[in-house]
Formats: C-alpha cells, sequence, structure tokens
C-alpha cells in the first residue's frame, strides 16, 4: 500500500485508486453525474473532471472481430492504442480448437458472442468476403468489413496495420451517435470505403478455389 505526506495528511493512494474505479463503474452502469456524487460523497464537478481528465475519445461504442489473423497481437495493439470498446482477434489455430468442439458448444459460443456483438454501435469485422457479408445480414447494423480473402480462408492472414489505424481513425472521426442505429455521417462512409479498397499483401498461401464457406 502506497502513502503519501500531504501537509498534515497522510494520503492513501489504493484508497483513492478504489474510489474513483467505484466512480466510473457507477457512471458506466448508467448513474448520472449527480447520483454518483450523492452516492460516493463527493462534488459533482470532481465527478466530471475525473472523466475529462481519462477521456481517451468519445462517439459511440465500437467493437472488433478478425480471423484468421496473423499478426493478432500488432492488430490488438491498435484497438487498445484507439481504446476499443471490445477486441476478438483469433488465429487459424485458435479458430480451429474453437470449431473442434462438440457442435452444440460450437453453436452456443457463436449465438453469445452475437448477443454481446449486438450491443455495439459498429462492428469492424476482418473477415473473408462471404463472413463479412453473413455477418452483416444477421446483425442488421453498421458492419465495416475488411475482406482478407475470399472464402474458404485457412490460412492465417497478415492485416497492414497502418491501412487498419486509418480505418478506426476514420471511424471514430464519424463521431457515432447513440442509441445505435442513427444514420451515420460522412466520415464513416469514408472508413467503408477504406476497408473496401484494401488487399491482403500477397496470396494466402495453400487457398484452394471451393464453393465451401469459411
Amino acid at each position: 500500500m502506497r502513502f503519501y505526506r500531504v501537509g498534515d495528511k497522510v494520503v492513501s493512494l489504493d484508497k483513492i485508486t478504489d474510489a474513483v474505479k467505484a466512480i466510473l463503474e457507477d457512471r458506466e452502469a448508467g448513474a448520472t453525474q449527480e447520483e454518483v456524487a450523492n452516492v460516493h460523497d463527493v462534488q459533482r464537478t470532481f465527478v466530471s473532471v475525473l472523466e475529462s481528465v481519462g477521456e481517451v475519445r468519445r462517439g459511440g461504442r465500437i467493437a472488433l472481430v478478425g480471423f484468421p489473423i496473423a499478426n493478432a497481437d500488432e492488430v490488438r495493439a491498435v484497438t487498445d492504442a484507439h481504446a476499443l470498446d471490445f477486441t476478438l482477434v483469433m488465429s487459424q489455430s485458435e479458430r480451429e480448437s474453437i470449431e473442434g468442439g462438440s457442435a452444440a458448444g460450437v453453436f452456443n459460443q457463436l449465438l453469445e458472442t452475437l448477443a454481446i456483438l449486438r450491443d455495439y454501435d459498429v462492428l469492424v469485422l476482418l473477415a473473408s468476403d462471404w463472413r463479412i457479408k453473413t455477418i452483416e445480414k444477421i446483425l442488421g447494423k453498421e458492419v465495416v468489413g475488411m475482406p482478407i480473402g475470399h472464402s474458404p480462408i485457412r490460412e492465417d492472414v497478415d492485416i497492414d496495420i497502418h491501412e487498419l489505424d486509418r480505418l478506426l481513425a476514420a471511424i471514430e472521426g464519424a463521431r457515432i451517435e447513440q442509441p445505435r442505429r442513427r444514420r451515420v455521417g460522412s466520415a464513416l462512409r469514408e472508413a467503408a470505403d477504406i476497408a473496401g479498397r484494401w488487399k491482403p499483401s500477397g496470396e494466402t498461401k495453400g487457398r484452394r478455389k471451393s464453393s465451401k464457406k469459411s
């Protein structure tokens, strides 16, 4: 536990951290600044200042899902830098480990993931062209797809990190408003255009022409 001597007071850093965490958790749960201030016995302006100091971006909730990705760690680093609300990136081996489970287990996990994704205003999807179209139909929401190849894709694909960074910056520039399903602005359409122009570097080795879907 870390203590600081401030004049005639001894201040606990852990106590401050716990209090700030509780305040932000209540705000995230939907409580107003006034309600949080009353519960934690602080001034409303203190809650406002905390949010201003810690703010990393504004706008709607953004999720990113990608598979099969070779440079998954780099992709996660970019989504962390943009403070995305949800990131799920898998390699082909990770995807196969899920698909290797029982049919009921795979189906239940799919339903749970789709239920989670419906809570976000925009979904960035790094996947095959067929997967992107399918998810668009299922979610019926704003899906910005970055195609990484044609189905079926059975080997990991390297994502152009620079282009992904540009894409996320364009989406953030749209200042997506809540609730979701509200019409997005020109910046989000620009993001979709960036994603549509992106092509993976080189052809994925071992890819076969097939009518099967991945």
